[in-house]
């Protein structure tokens, strides 16, 4: 697996942790990363993890209004919270992170939500995140 695909998991572990302690990132951060501790886990994956987790966090209301914004008929509390933190933290990316291609961004989550959501997620992922990317290219 790659280093930022792996990040990306570890990134959508920690704000899940959040979304359901209602902790703030740095104590779920600590918390995650001391539950790891026996993991040789790379700098460089730490580093992007927590940049994720962090840029999601600290943009976490105007990212919401976004994804509000596109998700007919979808209420954000009411989806399933996995689904809800792979779009926080991919929404972050493509709003925020011009140094990654934003079809790179909605592959990992679409990748994401296939692995650890329902059958259906991945086009649910795929399409919201699709409409902000292009709201953001207008």
């Amino acid at each position: 697996m790659r280093k930022r695909t792996r990040a990306r998991e570890y990134a959508l572990q920690v704000l899940y942790q959040m979304d359901i302690t209602r902790d703030n990132y740095s104590a779920a951060l600590d918390n995650f990363w001391q539950a790891h501790s026996e993991e040789e886990i790379a700098d460089e994956m730490k580093s992007f993890a927590i940049e994720l987790v962090k840029g999601a966090a600290d943009n976490l209301e105007m990212i919401d209004k976004k994804i509000s914004q596109y998700a007919a008929n979808w209420k954000l509390e009411r989806m399933a919270v996995v689904d809800r933190n792979i779009l926080r933290m991919s929404a972050f990316e493509l709003l925020f992170r011009e140094d990654i291609p934003p079809k790179v961004s909605i592959n990992e989550a679409v990748d994401l939500a296939k692995k650890y959501s329902g059958s259906e997620a991945g086009k649910f992922v795929n399409a919201i995140l699709d409409k902000i990317k292009s709201e953001k290219n207008k």
